[in-house]
């Protein structure tokens, strides 16, 4: 499924329309009205005789001419906006990130963060207090789970979890008078579960409650705002937006003043800095964000389909949201216009799990590692490592279970590396060892 890019809008003509002579607003307009591709490539570029790509703006102290200008820039709310203060506060490198990021979210302003999981943690604690309700998804990313098991619950916040197909009046029914967040993540981690985001979040804002999505898998692909009706949108951008497997970063993006006050506040409070050089390389990976969704979308889904169609005897089933098995098909066929690369595997409960791992260790092309994004392809073993809380957890996987994450390689390399796996998969339980 092709990505679709936001209309164009019309233009007006004739007597009371002239055309404009401002080149620079001009620009600036196509450029918003563009397809994901004009966008990144335009968007918080430098502009007149310089370089293509702007320079890194590092530094802790900013000078100021005058005290009067130096306690303009604490004293009149200026840690809510993208203005030279302090180095904790943000320069201009990070601010390029910034409109990037919430450009390609459709949101109005986001918070770059030191790396997906401090997007995530950050959001959390901007909207919690002790005393305080939240609901988590079943499916939520591992290390999500583990700080609300620990720090929320040290901080006296009730913790609870949704099943990772719920629906709205599911979760609706979960709801307290202190529940302050609903939290969704749609695919869910390593199972893949699509969820109604709109219909939950809706539940969360009818009670009184933030939503807070994890939108990482549907970057470009889920617009938060306008189809899941979201408060607050996090991402992972070490994934597809660094797109090199070289930084760590995240982002907490937002479309109302209200929840931008709340987020900022929040990290300025704990102090959270990210290094220029980091943001710099975020905005040079994103340049080619959308070429690189659409040739790993494309792959992903043709080495997903071979391995469910080569290997019947072998794969009981691909979890992938693009696929009509997977649970919640219908929302991502409804909201999502593409999918990312990423998707796991159960293989038949005939092998054992070391030998599927004998499989993995096998492979010359996908490498073993955690996260995914990058350009290049690689599998994790997820067998005994994914954590359920509700029964039934995870019908679906039956037997040994590996997450893949496709690259940039050429498909029939990647293909022919499967296939010489799958023989050391068979021939490791019949004496191949």
């Amino acid at each position: 499924m092709a990505s679709a890019s936001p209309p164009h809008a019309a233009t007006p003509t004739g007597p009371e329309a002239p055309p404009s002579t401002d080149k620079g607003n001009d620009k600036h307009s196509i450029i918003l009205q563009g397809g994901l591709g004009t966008r990144l490539t335009h968007l918080s570029r430098p502009s007149g005789h310089c370089f293509v790509n702007p320079p890194v703006q590092r530094g802790s102290t900013v000078l100021f001419p005058t005290v009067k200008e130096r306690n303009a820039s604490w004293f009149e709310r200026k840690r809510f906006e993208q203005a030279l203060t302090y180095g904790i506060n943000g320069s201009e490198t990070h601010h390029m990130l910034e409109d990037m990021v919430a450009n390609i979210e459709g949101g109005t302003r986001s918070q770059i963060t030191s790396s997906g999981l401090s997007a995530c943690t950050i959001a959390l604690l901007a909207y919690t207090k002790a005393g305080d309700h939240v609901l988590l998804p079943d499916s939520i990313y591992g290390p999500v789970r583990g700080f609300a098991e620990g720090m929320l619950r040290r901080f006296h916040v009730d913790v609870e979890y949704y099943h990772a197909s719920a629906t709205g009046t599911d979760v609706a029914a979960l709801l307290k008078e202190n529940t302050t967040v609903v939290y969704i993540e749609s695919p869910g981690s390593h199972t893949f579960e699509v969820v109604d985001v709109k219909a939950i979040a809706s539940v969360a804002r009818n009670h009184g409650a933030k939503s807070i999505l994890d939108n990482t898998y549907g970057i470009h692909f889920f617009r938060p705002f306008e189809k899941g009706n979201v408060d607050i949108s996090v991402q992972a951008l070490t994934k597809y937006v660094v797109g090199h497997s070289d930084a760590l970063l995240g982002a907490i993006t937002v479309n109302t003043r209200e929840n931008w006050e709340q987020v900022r506040q929040c990290v300025l409070e704990l102090g959270e800095a990210v290094s220029p050089d980091d943001c710099w390389l975020a905005i040079r990976g994103a340049r080619t964000l959308g070429v690189r969704l659409k040739y790993q979308m494309e792959a992903g889904l043709e080495v997903a389909r071979y391995l469910s169609e080569a290997f019947p005897q072998d794969v009981v089933t691909v979890l992938h949201p693009a696929f009509p098995s997977c649970p919640g098909h219908d929302f991502y066929l409804r909201d999502y216009t593409g999918c990312c690369s990423l998707f796991s595997v159960v293989f038949h409960p005939m092998y054992s799990e070391e030998a599927m791992h004998a499989m993995l260790d096998s492979y010359r092309l996908f490498a073993i590692g955690a996260s995914w994004g990058g350009f290049e392809s690689l599998v994790l073993p997820t067998t005994n490592t994914i954590t359920r809380s509700i029964e039934p957890a995870f019908p679906s996987l039956v037997g040994p279970t590996a997450r893949f994450h496709v690259g940039l390689e050429e498909v029939e390399d990647l293909k022919a590396d499967l296939r010489r796996g799958i023989d050391v998969l068979k021939a490791f339980d019949n004496g191949g060892k």
